[in-house]
């Protein structure tokens, strides 16, 4: 199985990074500006539209407010035949820093799916505020 980590430093707070990470309904408007167009809420997770067209459905695994950590996998759509990720808020000196890891299936993804992640990390940072 392959895994994707990126560490994300933000000049958002961890309180308004993480607000903005536990609204699932809003990728698109306050977390990954111009990365995902449109999110859709459907029973138990949501439907994610991204900048390059793709549609996936992703069910909420996990919203651990203590932890300020958010787990999804993807059931429909992609280029996986498994994929799970979380994105993890922690506090820093100045900021915050998001740390978003994703395991999937088949390994051969990883080009494609590193890219998307990086391309989404960016977006993520333009959006709470690159350090």
């Amino acid at each position: 199985m392959a895994t994707v980590i990126v560490e994300i430093p933000l000049r958002a707070t961890a309180e308004a990074a993480w607000d903005a990470i536990r609204d699932i309904g809003a990728v698109h408007t306050r977390l990954a500006v111009g990365f995902v167009t449109a999110t859709e809420l459907i029973p138990g997770g949501r439907r994610v539209t991204f900048f390059n067209g793709a549609v996936v459905e992703e069910p909420i695994v996990t919203l651990d407010e203590a932890r300020r950590r958010l787990v999804w996998s993807a059931a429909k759509g992609g280029v996986t035949t498994h994929y799970n990720a979380s994105a993890q808020v922690f506090e820093r000196d100045s900021g915050s820093k998001m740390v978003w890891t994703a395991d999937f299936l088949p390994d051969s993804a990883q080009g494609v799916i590193g890219e998307m992640i990086r391309t989404g990390a960016k977006a993520i940072a333009k959006t709470l505020g690159e350090v």
